[in-house]
Formats: C-alpha cells, structure tokens, sequence
C-alpha cells in the first residue's frame, strides 16, 4: 500500500514542482536509500532485475532509489535530472502474470535511461509490453498486484495506470494523487490500442460511451479493503484546497497525515485509511519509508530514512552534493543498519518505552523546521553547492545524535504494550522478528551505534 502525489509549478507556492511517496510495505521490510552514480557497460551486457535478465544499456544515469532491501528495483526515486517516479500497487480483474518486470523494476529502469517524464512514460509502456508485469512483491507473505505510477520532471507529469498488459495514462494539468486503486475513469489521454474493446469482450462494459477505465478494470473487493480511496481523497483534497500555496511543509504534512478515527491514537490502532499507514490490523502494511522533493535547480530531496513519518524527521539530501549521499549499492549492510535502528527506537514508542514521547516530537520538530528554513533561504545555483554540503551533513549528524541519545536514555525501560489484544500481538511478533532478521540483535540495550 502506498500513496504518490505531484504537484506542478503553477500551484507551488515558489514554482517549482513538488513531488511526495510514502511507501507502505510489511513492517519487517527494510528500507534502504541507495545513491548510484553514472555507469557504463559493455556492449551486449545484460542486468539481472528482481526476476528475470534484460538487456543492458551502454550507460545508466545518475539515480537515488527509495527500495525495499531484497528488491532489484525501488518504490521511488529521481535521477540527475529530475526525473522523479513512484509506484502503486493496483488490484484488477486481469490475470496476475508469472516472474516477469516488477513495477519496482520498471521505475529504476526508468529512471536510469530516460531524462523526462515523456520518456519514461514510453519506456515503461515498451517495458511492459516486452517484458509484462508479475512476481511476488511480498516480504514475509506472498503479494502480487499490478501497478501504476506518477511520473514527473522539472515541468510535466503524467499517471500511467497498468491492468495486465493494458494500460492508460493521463497528463496531470494541476495536482494528482494516486494510491492502491485505479483512479483514471472515462477521460484519458493515451491508452492501449485493445483497451476499451477488451472491456467490451469481457462484458465489463456494454460500448466504448460506457467506458471508464477504473470501473471496468478494478478488482473491487481488494481495492476496497485496502482503503485506497479514502487516502487518495484525503491526499488530493489537501492538494486542491491550497493552489497556489502548496510547498514541502504541506507535502510532508499530508504523508504524516491520520484518518480521524486513529488520530492520536495510531502507535495502538492500525488504520488502512490513514496516509501514514500504521500496521496492527489482519490486512495491512505499514509506511516504511517517506520522501518529498522540490524540483528547482537543484532538486532538493527530504527523506526520512526510517518508517512512520509521523515519527521520523525529514532531512534534506541533494545528488549534486558528491560526497554524504547515505549508501551506495555495496553498502547494504550499513544502509539495514540504518533503517534498523530508527525502527528500534519506533518499536520502543509502540511498546511505550519512551519516556517523554511529545518532548522528544516537539526537538524533531525544531530541528526539522531549522533545516527547511535553511535550505527556504538558499540561493539554488550551482555557487550554492557547499552550503548544501553543510545544511545537509548538520541535519545527518543531528539526525544520528537525537536518535541515539534517545535510544540510550530509554533502553532500560520496561515495555507497556498498549491496544487491543491482537494489536499487541502482533507488534510483540512483530519485534521478535525483526530482532533475529539476518542475525542481528536489536533487543533493548543493543540499537546498534
């Protein structure tokens, strides 16, 4: 479960487009930010993705990936020139393929070959229609789904929504959400050729006037209960009531966001319909990872790096900045160890181990909104490198010493587990699973440094 959202520099408050995910997988599921540089290959080279081998290009771009730990693709990511993608898990009425292209894999794809949302729009059609779609997704428990995906640049963007090998796509003109459903009804700017026919044939619709994509082509029973509906609405509300006036604090303040019913209440309550997804319910995922990004000049990522943005600190990050970007490719053990420990200190609030939890969100907050008013009074040329530089490594370094001070100070303290019984449960199971993942020992006393 996940929810994407753009919105284009007509209604940003300084014009620049802003680009937002939050990415909702099993608990369990680390996390990684991943920075890799521009590469070149052998001619006839081939690259293994999660599942299947391609052909590989001469030279991949520059590109940050947002991914799960043991996928070969990401939920979300840009490149060196602002191309920024993320994608969703779909529910259809079309057949679920064998081992094929992940849509994780067909957003790093995309993202290392193509320098607009144009482009990648292209290519992940062509992708799909070589390679098709399919595989389980699923960390701990088997997940296959179709996908969709926001793709943006610096001036443009554009949904691309997949059921099986058909498609359609739509340009946004403003702002646009997406999240676990179909939302692309009966106008649309490009589709597969056999789309409307397709649904005719399967009795979905009676002619091409009765046509909406996402009547016709959703599995209704799964879209439902994965809540999607409600977050996209809450999401594109949010979006429409501040044209004009949108910039990173909204963004970051619509991914923290809480279904009413769970507000205030969601580190004991699990709700589906809530942006911020918080596990704890039979059916459901959780948020693992968070990012917003401005696509000025000089694009200007805020990730969190951890799980539950409600709780996390977001921190600015730039690619043009050489040296700080987290981890490369072959340091995965540190870019766990990273995720790992910011989920510890989140189990530990679960758990009600935290001694002082609103003194310790009231300093994430100071330090958070420090660094948006530092990065606010940038001058974003290329002259501003070396105050990026330095923005970006203090709020790294505070980062760090909030979370392990925090840590320290409340090792000892016993658990209150809080809830209902199966909440309980299942966060109890929960820790202990994540306490023996690869062998680590993240039991209280031992975060990690």
């Amino acid at each position: 479960m996940c929810d994407t959202m753009v919105a284009l520099g007509h209604t940003t408050w300084n014009g620049e487009v802003l680009f937002a995910k939050n990415s909702d997988r099993q608990p369990n599921e680390p996390h990684l930010l991943i920075h890799i540089p521009r590469k070149r290959y052998r001619p006839g080279s081939r690259v293994r993705c999660t599942f299947i081998e391609i052909d590989q290009v001469e030279e991949t771009y520059e590109i940050f990936l947002l991914k799960p730990s043991w996928i070969w693709g990401c939920e979300m990511g840009g490149n060196e020139f602002g191309l920024n993608i993320g994608n969703e898990a779909v529910f259809t009425r079309e057949r679920y393929g064998e081992p094929a292209l992940t849509g994780m894999d067909m957003v790093r794809l995309a993202l290392e070959r193509c320098k607009t949302s144009d482009e990648a729009l292209e290519y992940i059609i062509f992708l799909l229609q070589c390679y098709g779609q399919g595989g389980n997704c699923g960390y701990e428990r088997k997940f296959t789904y179709h996908n969709s995906f926001l793709i943006a640049d610096k001036d443009k963007a554009w949904v691309l929504e997949t059921a099986g090998r058909y498609w359609a796509a739509e340009r946004v003109r403003g702002v646009r959400s997406i999240s676990n459903c179909l939302s692309i009804g009966r106008k649309f700017d490009r589709a597969h050729p056999e789309l409307v026919s397709h649904a005719i044939e399967k009795g979905w619709c009676r002619s091409e006037e009765d046509f909406d994509f996402a009547r016709c082509y959703s599995a209704p029973l799964f879209t439902y209960f994965s809540g999607a509906r409600t977050r996209r609405a809450t999401a594109q509300s949010r979006l429409e009531e501040n044209l004009g006036g949108i910039d990173v604090h909204l963004m970051i303040d619509i991914l923290r966001s809480h279904h009413p019913t769970v507000e205030g209440s969601q580190f004991r309550r699990a709700s589906l319909k809530s942006v911020c997804m918080h596990a704890g319910a039979p059916i459901g995922d959780h948020t693992t990872g968070s990012y917003v990004v401005s696509l000025g000049s000089s694009c200007t990522y805020w990730v969190t790096g951890s799980s539950t943005p409600c709780l996390s600190i977001f921190k600015p990050l730039w690619l043009n900045t050489k040296e700080g970007i987290p981890f490369a490719e072959e340091e995965t053990d540190r870019a766990l160890d990273f995720w790992r420990k910011r989920e510890f200190l989140h189990r530990m609030v679960i758990a009600d181990q935290l001694r002082d939890l609103p003194g310790y969100m009231a300093e994430c907050r100071r330090l958070e909104e420090s660094w948006l008013g530092m990065v606010d009074s940038l001058d974003g040329g290329p002259e501003g490198a070396a105050e990026r530089k330095r923005i970006m490594d203090l709020a790294w370094e505070q980062e760090e010493e909030i979370i392990t001070r925090t840590l320290k100070e409340n090792k000892d303290n016993p658990p209150r587990w809080r809830g209902n019984l199966y909440h309980r449960h299942y966060w109890r199971r929960q820790t202990e699973q994540l306490e023996t993942d690869d062998g680590r020992c993240w039991r209280a006393g031992s975060p990690g440094s």
